[in-house]
């Protein structure tokens, strides 16, 4: 293989650098073209595609076109269905529990099931996606995972709906990491911050859109909207992906080495750790046997699937991308991100939904305030990443997250729409502040064969992010709430003037109603008032330990390597 020189000569085409050659403070990501163009074959001729002998496959010397745009539209749609369906149920689940005759217990495997099996997918797609193309594999992936759906819809009990949400959540994990290599595959760096900015926009909304749309879908029509809202478009998106994606070739024989037991362990391994972190606050942890023998299991098949992977030939899942410094600091902040971006969109619901009564319509119209902001800052964040330092840039996001955190910790059991609304505003500005720098930190600097997977694994992180996040905040919030709870029932005792002062007032306003049983009620309703203010203050504890998260995420900044504005120009190192 042979480069071109300015003058003419052809020269042997220098290898990319390893990451130990670059200067400890920078790095500067090579250019695509120039990467295309050391792929050219000796005689200068384009090699052409599998599937369409007619068009070159982009990552071996071709340039994007219209076509690829709409097959990356295309792929970008799918993402955001296979997202939005993470949380689309979670406002509806008791009109599922109705409609499937459920408990309230076994309504929640509705979504559990869907999780389990996704967490189990995302890391694996980057050798499928080797394996069968990115092409075929989104293909395969949206076809099956709109069949899913649809299936899901017309689910006759509990056991068939949680069969069909796995199937759901297992074939649409694919589309998820396969976007974000695809990216860096496609696109030129001198495109990467717009493909990024969209990329980022569709990742983060679609958590907040989920309760939203899957509140009002079940209000307006039925549970059953919930799936089929996702057929149509499931349908042009596989279909569109098939005609018009084309950006890299299968390799079958990837085949003859095929890590049986690393996708064994590592479907023991994440499938049990989303089953302890979804099932455990419920079952209040280690006093539970099955969650107890989980634990274990989880804690045996990780250390297997560590050593495994790290010790075969040809590991289902390449762990030595986190040999990256970059990479590997890019998921640290990608679990950070989930916190924060799961762990919100599950707070302040249930704190609108608690304390203030909200129904889900009246939640999803606040919370779509992050998303409006969120939408409009994404213009800005697009244009600064091409112009400052990226480090910078995620300073200024894990700021602004922690500030909207800590502003909502002030909340009281009074506030309105408006006290609300600045928190929300300024988290939705920082997301696209996070997302952009993040991404380009961590994938922008992976080399090429290590990207397909490198995305799986990125991603996974942002997913257990906001798995353990959400284990995390359940157990806090109970545990806060006996604790304020304690507190308040030993202050407030008929011994403290103040208190006997507000029965004697409530029995009176109750008692043309209530009789001789008014002064019970005031007892009754000063127990809830006590209640609700233990809540209010276990939500506040929440929120700034949450804002903590981010803020002990400074830490890690002076370890990242810099990385050119916009992935391109700038001094070679």
């Amino acid at each position: 293989m042979t480069s071109r020189r300015e003058d003419g000569e052809s020269s042997p085409a220098e290898p990319l650098p390893a990451m130990a050659e670059y200067a400890p403070d920078e790095i500067v990501v090579p250019a695509h073209e120039s990467a295309v163009e050391d792929e050219l074959p000796d005689d200068g001729e384009q090699p052409v595609s599998f599937f369409n002998p007619g068009r070159p496959a982009l990552s071996e010397g071709r340039s994007y076109d219209m076509l690829d745009k709409i097959g990356f539209l295309a792929m970008i749609i799918g993402m955001f269905m296979a997202i939005l369906d993470i949380q689309i149920v979670s406002s509806s689940l008791g009109e599922l529990q109705a409609g499937l005759s459920a408990s309230h217990d076994e309504i929640s495997w509705v979504q559990t099931s869907y999780l389990i099996a996704e967490v189990i997918m995302i890391p694996i797609s980057g050798w499928l996606s080797h394996l069968l193309s990115t092409r075929i594999l989104f293909f395969i992936s949206a076809t099956t995972f709109t069949i899913a759906s649809a299936a899901c819809a017309f689910a006759w009990n509990l056991e068939s709906m949680i069969l069909f949400r796995a199937l759901q959540g297992f074939l649409g994990g694919a589309m998820i990491p396969t976007v974000f290599a695809t990216s860096y595959s496609m696109f030129p760096r001198s495109k990467q911050a717009g493909v990024t900015v969209v990329i980022g926009l569709v990742a983060t909304m679609a958590p907040t859109l989920g309760p939203t749309l899957g509140g009002y879908l079940t209000a307006s029509l039925s549970w059953h909207w919930l799936f089929l809202i996702n057929v149509l478009p499931g349908a042009l998106v596989a279909a569109t992906v098939f005609l018009a994606v084309n950006v890299d070739r299968p390799n079958f024989a990837l085949l003859k080495g095929f890590d049986l037991k690393g996708v064994i362990l590592v479907a023991l391994f994440l499938g049990s750790m989303e089953y302890v972190l979804e099932e455990g606050p419920r079952d209040d942890w280690f006093d539970d046997s099955t969650i107890t023998a989980l634990i274990a299991l989880c804690s045996l098949s990780g250390l297997a699937f560590l050593w495994h992977e790290l010790t075969t030939a040809a590991p289902i899942i390449n762990l030595r991308a986190f040999g990256n410094r970059n990479f590997a600091l890019g998921c640290v902040y990608s679990f950070i991100i989930g916190i924060g971006l799961y762990g919100s969109v599950y707070v302040i619901p249930q704190f609108l939904g608690q304390v203030k009564g909200y129904n889900s319509l009246q939640i999803g119209e606040l919370i779509m305030v992050t998303g409006v902001f969120q939408f409009c800052s994404a213009p800005l964040a697009g244009a600064l990443s091409k112009k400052m330092d990226l480090r910078l840039m995620l300073a200024i996001g894990l700021v602004c997250f922690a500030l909207g955190l800590y502003l909502n910790s002030s909340l009281t059991a009074d506030w309105g729409w408006w006290d609300f609304f600045l928190p929300q505003a300024i988290r939705g500005i920082s997301l696209m502040f996070l997302f952009i720098p993040v991404n380009a930190l961590a994938l922008g600097t992976l080399p090429p064969e290590m990207l397909k997977g490198g995305s799986g694994l990125y991603n996974l992180m942002r997913n257990l992010g906001g798995a353990i996040g959400l284990a995390v905040i359940n157990t806090q919030l109970s545990d806060e709430l006996n604790r304020h709870l304690l507190y308040l029932k030993e202050s407030v005792t008929l011994a403290r003037l103040g208190v006997l002062n507000e029965i004697q007032g409530l029995t009176a306003a109750l008692t043309p109603a209530m009789g001789p049983l008014a002064e019970k009620a005031a007892l009754s309703k000063l127990g809830a008032m006590v209640y609700q203010q233990a809540t209010v203050l276990a939500f506040s504890d929440v929120l700034v330990m949450m804002a903590s998260v981010f803020l002990f995420g400074f830490l890690f900044m002076p370890l990242m390597r810099k990385v050119n504005p916009g992935g391109g120009g700038g001094d070679a190192h």
